[in-house]
């Protein structure tokens, strides 16, 4: 029975943009039902067959001891030992929910083969498909994670993403499913990019660079492609005065989508001709950068700076944060940002005052005034440091970038006790789609993607006294920290493979190989470990 508040409708089909459907039982004291749910979204009778597939004749404890096994197979690629129960359950809970994205969209046909109903024919299609998932939040962690840990799921995603572009066109930017006209960037390039690059194969790569190719050039509907595309790529920034909107963040994230697209095209030996141009434009961040005050700022279209200017407001040529946030966001080039800045010295003092300017907002029209990212930025207390949304979440690691990782150990950990709690109210902000959780995972671990698309993992400082990642090659990194704990978060020395290793990062290829990384912990700082060059991360100033 499907009802429309109290009122029975007499059909088994209900059509509207919103539907619910409530279903009562007359049920006697202490009785209990025990309901089968299946569903699809290609026919009533692929869900009878899903239904039979998942469940069977199974009973609801079956059923529950077959999905605790299958978590618990799924959480066991990461094992922790030697936190408190507290940091434990707060870990294994963020792993949890982070594994819920994206989803599955794809379902399989009573031939046994992968089929998904299309969002852009309105039919079913063979092949994979996913959805609920915006990648202005999860380029970011989530799928490096997902390429380090869960690869061949990711295989499939990337083999959805091709289905994306020959049905509808263009590759999603927000999926839930089909193209959500939501947020902005073209973060496709990084999430195609990063899974290449870290080993994924047998999928059509070349069908997805064509696309990368074609929404980097082109505006694509609900938020596909590149808004304001012909400023950017003509002036080398999105103005603030063309009717757009947040041109500053659109600016940022097309240069490193930009640069996303020339490390696949260098991957994939294309032409440097056709790719240097990428390489080119993905320096077009310094075009938004003000040196007289050291923030990232709109300009219009002739050139001047936006006046007046306040790094506290938020909105205008930002979307969901401010300069303070997104001055951090040249994720491929800091060396770059660090020389705009005028050297490590002032970099570092720029990075500390995001910590100590005063967890304030500047108001502004923006959907509709104060949104719950502002006020979650002054609940946490941390300056301007908003953790609870995604573009200022890897600006701690950058102090690896200036020569002071011992900054960013520090600043790890205290993001990681005040933020995260295994409470109700424990929670920093919006899961978005997993990202939140992976921030925390990887800190966990004691590295961060700072850079998809680059096969490198930044250094923070581990949380566990061991942690263990069983790779699904079968391979396994060990990460050690025995003295590790509360007071003892910072690195004073580090091997791998019983060799002592200085950088402030950790290559890919060689965690895929099976690593011991040995972590010597302790509570004063080691400030001369990971300073000098060729122990800094990459940036691609420095890429000879």
């Amino acid at each position: 029975r499907v009802f429309n508040d109290t009122v029975s409708v007499s059909s088994n089909e209900l059509t509207a943009d919103h539907v619910l459907a409530v279903i009562g039982f007359k049920t006697g004291d202490k009785e209990k039902v025990h309901l089968k749910v299946a569903s699809s979204f290609i026919s009533e009778a692929q869900a009878e067959l899903n239904l039979k597939r998942e469940q069977g004749n199974d009973s609801f404890d079956v059923v529950k001891d077959k999905a605790k096994a299958v978590w618990n197979k799924t959480l066991g690629r990461l094992s922790a030992e030697g936190g408190t129960v507290d940091q434990t359950r707060t870990f294994y809970s963020c792993l949890y929910r982070m594994l819920f994205f994206p989803n599955k969209l794809y379902e399989i046909d009573n031939q046994n083969k992968i089929v998904h109903w299309s969002p852009y024919t309105g039919d079913t299609q063979p092949g994979y498909m996913f959805a609920g998932t915006g990648f202005w939040d999860t380029f970011r962690a989530l799928y490096p994670f997902l390429n380090l840990v869960y690869p061949s799921i990711n295989k499939e995603m990337q083999e959805g993403l091709i289905n994306d572009y020959k049905e509808g066109g263009w590759l999603p930017e927000w999926s839930s499913p089909g193209y959500s006209n939501i947020m902005l960037g073209n973060n496709s390039a990084s999430v195609v990019s990063d899974a290449y690059i870290k080993g994924g194969r047998n999928y059509d790569i070349q069908k997805l660079y064509e696309a990368l190719i074609h929404g980097a050039n082109n505006e694509g509907p609900r938020a596909t492609g590149r808004r304001g595309v012909e400023y950017y790529n003509s002036l080398g920034y999105v103005p603030s005065d063309v009717k757009i909107g947040e041109g500053v963040a659109r600016t940022l994230e097309y240069a490193y989508d930009d640069f996303a697209i020339y490390q696949l095209g260098k991957a994939l030996n294309k032409p440097a001709a056709e790719i240097d141009l990428y390489k080119k434009r993905s320096m077009n961040y310094k075009n938004v950068f003000d040196t007289s005050i050291g923030f990232m700022r709109g300009k219009d279209k002739a050139g001047n700076f936006d006046t007046p200017f306040d790094p506290y407001r938020w909105g205008g040529s930002f979307i969901e944060g401010n300069s303070w946030h997104y001055t951090w966001s040249v994720f491929h080039d800091v060396q770059g940002l660090v020389n705009l800045m005028g050297g490590n010295q002032k970099f570092i003092a720029k990075l500390d005052s995001v910590f100590a300017a005063p967890p304030i907002f500047a108001q502004t029209q923006f959907r509709g005034g104060v949104i719950h990212e502002m006020r979650e930025m002054q609940i946490m207390n941390m300056g301007q440091y908003a953790h609870g949304n995604q573009p200022i979440q890897h600006m701690i690691y950058l102090y690896n970038y200036g020569g002071a990782p011992y900054k960013t150990q520090y600043w790890v950990r205290q993001a990681m006790n005040r933020l995260y709690k295994p409470t109700p109210d424990g929670y920093c902000g919006d899961e978005d789609n997993g990202q939140t959780s992976a921030w925390y995972i990887f800190s966990a671990m004691g590295f961060y993607p700072v850079c998809p698309a680059v096969n490198q993992y930044v250094m923070g400082a581990p949380l566990f006294k061991k942690l263990t990642i069983n790779l699904e090659n079968g391979k396994h990194v060990v990460i050690n920290a025995a003295d590790n704990s509360a007071q003892n978060f910072y690195i004073q020395s580090v091997t791998m493979n019983g060799k002592p290793y200085s950088a402030s990062w950790l290559n890919h290829n060689d965690l895929l190989k099976g690593a011991v990384i040995n972590f010597n912990m302790a509570a004063t700082a080691n400030k001369t470990r990971g300073t000098t060059l060729k122990d800094y991360p990459f940036s691609l100033t420095n890429d000879k």
